[in-house]
């Protein structure tokens, strides 16, 4: 049987944290950054290993999705005007930003598998439609909560930095998923422009997260 110090241990791995949140998001980021940096200045043989790690980051992504969510606290907050409730910005943020996770991983898990595109020898994942638009709503409910409790301009606030370099991020993946669209003839629309969004994206996110996270450990410290 499992000594309490075990049972402890494994309560701690599996208690969500907002460092946590930041750890996952980052790797993800890291991940991502390092597969679009193969696609812009690898050659065609190395297209499975930037899927790979694609689909790996995919994973830390929706780890630390899930985390966020969970944090994210209420689902609904009570008005004053019919029907006396309304969602939450905080959790809107945290939930398309799940289901995007999520899309992620079924596209690049299906990018490892695919070989349709014929000026390819390897399916290069580029971020998708779907999950894109995820995303960007994501972003802009970041961008609302923190203008509920603060104010719209306030560069001297680590959020507001986070909030607005995420919203950069997902831009850039939204820019991604629509020169990564594939065209009749089979090619990308401009697979230069998908890389390259998605390298400026998988950036953005990294150090959205990045800056987020001496905070983060901060108060895990005084906890």
């Amino acid at each position: 049987m499992p000594t309490t110090d075990q049972t402890l241990a494994f309560s701690r791995v599996l208690t969500p944290t907002a460092v946590k949140q930041c750890i996952g998001f980052m790797i993800g980021s890291a991940l991502f950054a390092v597969g679009a940096g193969i696609a812009i200045w690898g050659n065609a043989d190395q297209g499975t290993l930037a899927n790979v790690l694609y689909f790996i980051g995919s994973w830390f992504f929706t780890a630390a999705g899930m985390v966020q969510l969970v944090l994210s606290g209420a689902v609904t907050v009570p008005v004053d005007f019919a029907p006396g409730k309304m969602f939450r910005a905080e959790w809107l943020a945290a939930s398309t930003q799940s289901v995007g996770t999520v899309l992620f991983n079924v596209s690049t898990g299906a990018a490892l598998m695919s070989h349709t595109i014929a000026a390819e020898k390897d399916y290069m994942w580029n971020p998708d439609a779907a999950g894109s638009v995820a995303f960007l709503l994501s972003g802009v409910f970041v961008l609302i909560a923190f203008v509920r409790v603060d104010r719209f301009w306030d560069p001297g606030k680590v959020d507001w930095w986070s909030g607005q370099i995420n919203f950069a991020g997902c831009v850039a993946f939204g820019v991604a998923a629509v020169a990564a669209f594939i065209t009749a003839a089979g090619s990308s629309l401009d697979p230069s422009v998908a890389n390259w969004g998605t390298l400026i994206g998988a950036i953005c996110f990294f150090l959205s997260s990045g800056v987020s996270l001496p905070g983060a450990l901060r108060a895990s410290a005084s906890s």
